[in-house]
């Protein structure tokens, strides 16, 4: 049996709650994902693969974990995703006005539903970005409006939504995609970065940010629930996401749809070093 490890396996006095900035929230919830199932692991797949990280980021030359990351508990809810998005919200908010910085590690992408929620509700001039492949605005999906397919439907409701890296999506989201002008399509930018700046003007002050890791080409980021071809590049998201940390207030951000594979750890290693570089952007950058 595995060892539970905080973020980083970090030092106590790292990773106590009254002295840390950071909040890390695991919470597995898999009930909605429609073919590879294991999202309800990548959590603690995640956990795992960060304690053998460096923590030292070279790129901007700092130790973000000295700001302190606490690692909670995962939620407990795992069969109705209407009662994960009322235990969740309620746990992000309670962080929030704890004035802790949130980061949740999914579990599929309904999970964002409340991490979204929480968000707008704590903060003024809110907008969501999606780096996805898929546009998950479906008003509903298998019976429920809270499916991972329906997530960004249910952020559009509260808040404008930009989404990045779009590669597939349903006849009856075609539409919304045309009419919103605010999706950024994997065909059009996959090797150029001719649209950092046309996004981010598109974003409001505040930002909350939702990472589905399927926006990655399958070919670096193979364990996930629906991979699909044609993703973006590792260090191409990079560049996007420190601008987008230097331009705009990035006041929380989820990790979601890893599927972790016993065989090849790359994938949950890609995503734990994904969440300390946005957090190194987010505290350390000069």
């Amino acid at each position: 049996m595995k060892r539970e490890v905080n973020f980083g396996d970090l030092p106590q006095k790292y990773c106590a709650y009254d002295k840390a900035k950071i909040v890390i929230l695991p919470a597995p919830f898999d009930a909605t994902s429609t073919w590879i199932k294991g999202a309800d692991k990548g959590p603690a797949a995640i956990l795992q693969a960060s304690a053998n990280m460096e923590t030292y980021d070279i790129e901007t030359d700092s130790e973000v974990y000295k700001q302190g990351i606490f690692t909670d508990k995962p939620t407990k809810e795992k069969k109705s995703p209407e009662k994960m998005v009322v235990e969740l919200r309620t746990r992000v908010l309670k962080h929030i006005k704890n004035k802790k910085y949130v980061v949740t590690l999914g579990g599929e992408h309904s999970i964002s539903a409340a991490t979204i929620q929480a968000h707008v509700e704590s903060f003024n001039n809110v907008s969501v970005l999606q780096l996805d492949a898929h546009a998950d605005l479906r008003e509903e999906y298998h019976g429920t409006k809270f499916n991972h397919a329906c997530v960004m439907a249910r952020a559009r409701e509260i808040a404008p939504i930009v989404q990045v890296g779009i590669r597939s999506a349903d006849i009856t989201e075609r539409d919304s995609i045309q009419r919103a002008g605010n999706v950024f399509l994997a065909q059009d930018i996959y090797n150029n970065n001719n649209w950092f700046g046309k996004c981010l003007r598109k974003l409001t002050k505040n930002v909350y940010l939702t990472i589905d890791l399927d926006v990655f080409d399958p070919a670096i980021l193979p364990s996930t629930g629906t991979p699909e071809p044609g993703g973006l590049d590792w260090y191409q998201v990079l560049d996007f996401l420190r601008l987008l940390m230097k331009k705009k207030n990035v006041i929380g951000f989820d990790i979601v749809e890893l599927c972790p594979n016993p065989a090849n750890k790359a994938s949950d290693f890609l995503a734990a070093k994904l969440v300390y570089k946005l957090l190194s952007y987010r505290f350390c950058l000069k």
